[in-house]
């Protein structure tokens, strides 16, 4: 379970928070929600073509969700007034390393192949406070919260503020007619569907592993059953009501390139890099007013670029003895583009 400062929702318990501290609090959501989508990005363009289809699915289904839920964080904070701040080298975390506000000594996050270690290390980053079927013991008070409580804390400081926060007519939104199951947010009803949404898709419910928006599992349940070796179905009749008893789910080790997990800098890797942080570029228009459908498909082409980019790492083109992975670090500056002599 990811544990996080609780220094991230100071200003936010008091009988009379500030804007500023939900601002705050959301830009490190913003954060958080992109920190975890390189680490799943590596584990996806691991796999060889053909192989892992159904853990491919998964992780495929996770990142989109990931995506949603840094639209959903960028338009609560536009919604009261702020600006999404991400094309900038401090957004993105060290890997390895800790989470965006993540307590050092809780857990370090690395960019690897897949594998059953690395999916140890997603269930960590997806497991809510009390698991369905798998209750852990509670957290000890102290300086640190949960994922879950870091939203919850952020709704109920809204719902403090009231509507008058919101900014009138509402400003910089990533709708539904772009992107799925995303919300417009105009005021606290709309801010706390959208944080809500952030939550389940992450955790599920209380009482089910249901996301409450949108089909299928919520994440920490769709990782799971990889490591369970099968499908969570539904058990109509039999308590809990779910077991890990659908059709198998089985990993293929042989099915992964095997390249090592802190690759060094490579021409490729530049490159790479280079449109990863152009992606970075185009996701900060598109948060902040440049909100129209051309702008989302450079966004969809510069992701489509990434996916080809990084397979290609992998597969060892064009060094086939010398396979190496994406690093996912800022570089703003086409490695491509000639030096001019001084």
């Amino acid at each position: 379970m990811i544990r996080l400062r609780r220094s991230l929702v100071q200003g936010l318990e008091a009988p009379s928070p500030t804007v500023q501290a939900v601002r705050d609090a959301l830009q490190n959501a913003v954060k958080l929600e992109h920190a975890t989508i390189p680490v799943y990005l590596y584990g996806l363009y691991s796999l060889k073509s053909g192989a892992n289809v159904e853990i491919g699915r998964i992780l495929q289904s996770v990142v989109v969700e990931e995506m949603l839920h840094m639209t959903l964080a960028s338009n609560v904070l536009n919604a009261i007034g702020g600006s999404p701040q991400i094309d900038h080298p401090d957004f993105i975390p060290t890997y390895p390393g800790p989470l965006p506000g993540g307590v050092e000594s809780s857990l370090t996050v690395a960019l690897a192949p897949f594998s059953m270690s690395q999916l140890e290390t997603y269930l960590s980053i997806e497991q809510p406070e009390d698991p369905l079927e798998f209750p852990t013991a509670a957290l000890a008070a102290g300086d640190t919260i949960t994922i879950g409580q870091f939203y919850t804390k952020i709704a109920k400081a809204i719902a403090v503020l009231g509507n008058n926060i919101f900014v009138k007519p509402a400003r910089n939104q990533v709708g539904p007619e772009l992107m799925e199951e995303a919300v417009v947010v105009t005021d606290v009803a709309t801010a706390q569907k959208a944080i809500g949404t952030i939550v389940e898709q992450g955790e599920g419910t209380h009482t089910s592993p249901e996301a409450v928006v949108g089909p299928g599992y919520a994440h920490y349940y769709r990782f799971m059953q990889v490591k369970k070796g099968h499908f969570l179905i539904k058990t109509p009749g039999v308590k809990p009501g779910y077991a890990y008893a659908g059709p198998p789910l089985r990993f293929d080790a042989g099915g992964v390139y095997d390249v090592q997990p802190s690759p060094a800098p490579s021409l490729a890797g530049d490159n790479f890099n280079y449109t990863y942080t152009s992606l970075l570029r185009a996701l900060h228009e598109l948060f902040n007013g440049k909100n129209d459908s051309a702008q989302f498909n450079r966004t969809l082409g510069l992701m489509m670029s990434l996916k080809g980019q990084a397979k290609a790492m992998l597969a060892g083109i064009p060094n086939p003895d010398a396979p190496v992975g994406p690093t996912f670090v800022y570089q703003p500056v086409n490695p491509e583009t000639p030096v001019a002599q001084t």
